[in-house]
């Protein structure tokens, strides 16, 4: 199997590694990831902690002032938001690794290294989730952000887009988006040993990922950080720019519809519903 040719290559196996454990490892990771990534969708459907009431409806919300509280609530709100967008597109780093890992470990733990990666991937999102709550908090205070955590300033929402769109053709974007789409060159020249070295493992990997796609989450501030059907509609770009076949390509388009779609939003603010 491709996985397992791969494995040989990264001449990183001290054991063999059969095709029974493979499949094993790959449902076992895949069902992991499924139910944390669902328990995610789960909270943001319900908004838990910023529902506020409006007539008789409850609508997610961001009322001031910023407590700590309330702090705590957005970055909670933030960082499993990251989880459910982001795992997603790392799992065939983490069946790779967790192949890789299976093959250094004559007596099993390789589960365990697994989850030490995906803490060190999520660790690194939950820094950028406090950087997002503080920014949040500042763009609130300049009245750039609605209650509802919608842009509310065609000017600001214009730069995002711009901005984002940009960005996806600088090298740098590129250069991170290669490395998140190959996971044999990631171990090839980031392999670490033991717990401590797999949670730097995933640190380092999040560090990519969020080099590529850091201005795609600020996008949320434009369609709304609780819109469910925005944050749907980047997850499954971040998915298809990291995993399809012609993704690379896929992110320089969107990065002219982004510049696009900026413009027009500076000289058309009716399409966004700014003033």
């Amino acid at each position: 199997m491709s996985y397992i040719r791969s494995l040989e290559k990264a001449n990183l196996s001290a054991h063999p590694v059969k095709h029974g454990d493979l499949w094993r490892d790959r449902v076992v990771v895949a069902l992991g990831i499924l139910i944390i990534v669902g328990l995610s969708w789960a909270y943001l459907w319900t908004g838990a902690g910023t529902m506020e009431a409006m007539g008789d409806m409850l609508m997610p919300m961001s009322s001031g002032p910023w407590s700590l509280q309330h702090a705590s609530v957005m970055l909670l709100m933030w960082s499993v938001m990251m989880a459910a967008m982001m795992l997603p597109s790392a799992l065939p780093m983490l069946l790779f690794y967790t192949m890789l890992a299976r093959g250094r470990l004559h007596k099993g733990g390789h589960y365990s290294l697994t989850g030490a990666f995906v803490s060190g991937y999520l660790a690194l999102w939950v820094a950028f989730s406090l950087a997002a709550t503080a920014l949040q908090a500042a763009l609130e205070t300049a009245s750039l952000l609605s209650p509802m955590m919608e842009a509310t300033s065609i000017y600001f929402a214009s730069g995002v887009l711009i901005s984002a769109g940009l960005y996806q053709w600088t090298p740098f974007k590129q250069s991170c988006l290669k490395r998140c789409r190959s996971p044999l060159e990631f171990v090839l020249t980031n392999w670490r040993e033991g717990t401590r070295g797999a949670f730097f493992m995933g640190l380092q990997h999040g560090a990519y990922c969020l080099g590529c796609c850091w201005l795609l989450m600020l996008l949320l501030f434009v369609g709304g950080v609780m819109n469910l059907a925005w944050i749907a509609g980047l997850a499954l770009f971040v998915l298809v720019e990291k995993l399809a076949p012609a993704g690379n390509w896929t992110s320089r388009v969107a990065g002219i519809l982004l510049v696009g779609w900026g413009v027009t939003t500076l000289y058309a603010p009716a399409l966004m519903g700014l003033g």
